[in-house]
């Protein structure tokens, strides 16, 4: 391809025949990727996808990039060696509630607390999907499901509190039909450098349909929706007069409304997205009692994984000279055998 010629959503189209069920939130959240690629101004080459197991991790294949779809629960560790094999790739993990946070719990933890730079993308419907409908870890109390037929009593994981705790540097989180949103939510995970998460509210029509209607229905939007933005008040409502504001007795999140009860705008809290204690506040926060916040909760960079990796063997190298395979075969513990 000419060096001059831009790349376009079809460059990134594969020929593989997309195969989700109708209505499935994969297709939405695929072609919105798909339009992103081209504008990241990354050579086609470098990029890779990598997935797990599920619905979710058909993603490589629709993607005409580079890509793994590999075992269940590991794509963040195949994704780690990746990397760190080749810093200059630009590599991608599409995973789902159950392949990352149920058997893959462990190693999704690793990968944000190393901090190595890479995005990863978690389609979250809050049921099991490929394997017919079981309950997740974030399905919510009485789920029922043929692993639950009474109804699920696992309290849900929260994926967002889970990578602040697990101590990722960047989490955000999207809808999977809200384009206009996820664009420049991706951007910016795609501009951090180090491991950035994303938890991407995506419906299931078949086995979880509607899970998330209360926050997608536009006419819920304002009440449901709390819009995150660095450095703006953390209000919402029609006409923005509702807003959280810290209660002091109990260090508890409240809903307050502007202009009643003597509260004012200066009452009302203002989104620090570097500030961990806030962002571990509102990833707890649940609708129907409060508003969802959708945005990035948590943004403080470090430096990545890989990047002191690559520095400390510079540093090796140039303290101890070039590497001498033979004496390194024979130094340490050795024994003769007679």
């Amino acid at each position: 391809m000419n060096a001059e010629q831009k790349l376009t959503l079809k460059d990134f189209s594969s020929d593989q025949e997309v195969r989700w069920c109708p209505g499935c939130g994969d297709y939405a959240i695929l072609k919105t990727i798909q339009k992103l690629m081209p504008t990241l101004d990354v050579p086609k080459e470098n990029v890779v996808f990598i997935s797990g197991i599920g619905c979710s991790s058909r993603f490589p294949y629709y993607m005409e990039t580079y890509g793994f779809h590999t075992i269940h629960g590991r794509a963040p560790a195949i994704a780690s060696g990746v990397k760190l094999a080749n810093p200059d790739l630009d590599v991608w993990i599409v995973t789902g509630d159950g392949d990352g946070l149920s058997i893959g719990g462990n190693h999704l933890l690793h990968v944000l607390r190393r901090n190595i730079d890479l995005q990863i993308l978690l389609f979250n419907n809050e049921i099991y999907g490929l394997t017919k409908g079981q309950y997740s870890p974030t399905s919510r109390v009485g789920t029922t499901s043929p692993s639950t037929p009474n109804g699920s009593i696992d309290l849900p994981l929260r994926p967002c509190t889970f990578a602040i705790g697990a101590g990722a540097r960047f989490v955000a989180r999207s809808i999977d039909t809200e384009t206009k949103h996820m664009t420049p939510v991706l951007e910016r995970a795609h501009d951090h450098q180090g491991a950035s998460f994303v938890e991407i509210y995506q419906n299931c029509p078949v086995y979880n349909d509607g899970i998330f209607d209360y926050i997608k229905d536009k006419k819920n939007a304002a009440d449901s929706r709390l819009i995150l933005k660095h450095g703006s008040s953390l209000t919402f409502g029609a006409d923005n007069q509702k807003g959280i504001r810290l209660n002091p007795k109990n260090m508890r999140l409240d809903i307050v409304t502007v202009g009643e009860d003597g509260v004012e705008l200066d009452d009302i809290l203002v989104h620090d997205e570097t500030n961990k204690v806030m962002a571990q506040m509102l990833a707890e926060l649940k609708g129907p009692d409060y508003p969802e916040p959708i945005g990035v909760l948590y943004c403080d960079p470090a430096e990545s994984y890989d990047t002191d990796v690559y520095a400390q063997r510079d540093q090796v190298r140039e303290d101890l000279g070039p590497a001498d395979v033979n004496t390194l075969l024979r130094g340490g513990h050795t024994w003769t055998v007679e």
